[in-house]
């Protein structure tokens, strides 16, 4: 959070909140840093299954040889509590809940209260690239389709007859689908990565505008930055 009422070209830093593996505010993040705390870790299952993705081989199509990451572990969002409905929270990636809770807390940093804010003068950038990774399985399920195709392309190879092989796609399909919410109303506003700013003003009603900064590694800088100049 910056504020930018003194002088122009001053900015002055009055609050910070972070969300980062092992640290859950930036206290915990400097002392990690003092400690020399390494946070990389096996690549957790629910990430990516290495059993099924990993491969020493670099070469390896459609794999990937590193088996090490560093992944934000123990996220909780209380929907309930933020006044969220449960529809609206269980369609949008989780990376719109983390970058409100990380907003709160530099809020609450700075010493304020979201109510207690100047609305009409307060405004958000956020740096983000992709949003995150229920987008990608909210995209995966649409693409149902092309796999019911390549079932069937493979059904018939096989020669399996016309009633095995409507059996079988009607069972994958209710398997396959069974993994990701049902599309509704709120699921594009879920995926889009410039609707994470508008959660933020959304939530604490405010009116200096908001917006997404996507610069892919150098995003954070570069909101940083957009917003100083703003």
């Amino acid at each position: 959070m910056t504020s930018n009422n003194t002088a122009i070209g001053s900015i002055a830093i009055i609050g910070l909140g972070c969300r980062y593996p092992d640290a859950r505010n930036p206290r915990e993040l400097w002392e990690n840093v003092l400690t020399q705390r390494q946070s990389f870790r096996r690549m957790p299952d629910e990430r990516i299954p290495l059993s099924e993705y990993g491969d020493s081989d670099k070469n390896a199509p459609d794999k990937t040889y590193l088996e090490r990451a560093a992944v934000i572990a123990g996220l909780e969002f209380d929907w309930a509590r933020r006044r969220i409905p449960k529809q609206v929270y269980e369609q949008t990636d989780i990376t719109h809940w983390l970058a409100l809770d990380v907003a709160l807390q530099a809020v609450n940093d700075a010493g304020y209260e979201a109510k207690e804010l100047p609305r009409d003068r307060t405004g958000v950038v956020i740096g983000n690239t992709l949003t995150g990774e229920q987008q990608r399985a909210h995209l995966l399920r649409g693409r149902w389709p092309f796999v019911q195709k390549t079932i069937r392309a493979a059904g018939i190879k096989k020669g399996l007859d016309g009633a095995t092989l409507e059996e079988l796609v009607a069972k994958t399909e209710k398997i396959f689908k069974s993994y990701f919410p049902a599309p509704n109303e709120d699921t594009l506003a879920g995926a889009l990565s410039n609707t994470l700013a508008g959660r933020i003003c959304n939530y604490m009603d405010l009116r200096g505008g908001g917006y997404t900064v996507d610069g892919a590694c150098s995003s954070s800088l570069l909101s940083v930055a957009t917003a100083s100049n703003a």
